[in-house]
């Protein structure tokens, strides 16, 4: 784990300017499109990232369409990525953590920035590992660890304590009590709520609007209230 917000401050000189982190967004569906909502939300007022564009192994037409409205494009496979110039970064806009598990392997040690919104809340002493994107409006609170390539969406809140491992993805309107633990691998779906200080074992499924009221074994899908 990191406790770099900014991925580019620990190396840059008090009064200088940070150098500017060409990055790429590993999909070009919805979520990967709401990332480069965050991307440029960081670059208002000082430019930390060039945007160079989408990798998408299968892009849909749609989808294309949708990312020439925003002014982006797919610039290539994950292929492309791989032989990119070293200094070429990345983030992974894709829900699965089985997915982006995949994708981190594959990339191997290629550096992956923490990608937090302006709109966004971060306490103290929280740290957010490699490749982590916090969405507008979430809040995480204090005493937090948080794994590599996790994903905490929109309106989401964090409490203290919490250790979330990697590959996590926290859908909108999640609420995490504190003391929880999560598992690597895991997916809480959106609406749903963990009471404090349960855990959720690794590669769990929390489904929608369920109510975690006690420990989730590894692997297991819940749902409903209480999640069952």
């Amino acid at each position: 784990m990191t406790a770099s917000l900014h991925p580019t401050s620990a190396t840059t000189p008090p009064g200088s300017v940070a150098p500017v982190v060409p990055i790429v967004i590993v999909g070009c569906g919805g979520f990967g499109r709401e990332v480069q909502d965050v991307v440029e939300a960081m670059n208002t007022g000082c430019i930390q990232f060039d945007l160079l564009g989408y990798v998408d192994d299968a892009p849909s037409q749609d989808n294309l369409e949708r990312v020439a409205r925003r002014r982006a494009r797919v610039i290539g496979d994950l292929a492309w990525l791989e032989q990119a110039p070293a200094d070429v970064q990345y983030v992974i806009g894709i829900g699965s953590p089985a997915v982006k598990a995949r994708i981190a392997a594959r990339l191997g040690d290629r550096p992956s920035p923490v990608l937090v919104h302006p709109g966004a809340t971060v306490g103290g002493d929280v740290e957010l590992g490699p490749g982590t994107i916090v969405c507008a409006g979430s809040v995480l609170t204090t005493n937090v660890r948080v794994g590599r390539h996790v994903h905490v969406n929109l309106l989401c809140s964090v409490g203290h304590d919490v250790v979330i491992g990697d590959h996590v993805s926290i859908n909108p309107l999640v609420a995490v009590s504190g003391d929880v633990t999560i598992g690597g691998g895991v997916m809480l779906g959106t609406h749903s709520a963990i009471l404090q200080g349960l855990s959720i074992g690794d590669d769990a499924v929390v489904g929608g609007a369920a109510l975690v009221t006690r420990n989730v074994l590894a692997g297991v899908v819940v749902k409903g209230v209480p999640a069952a």
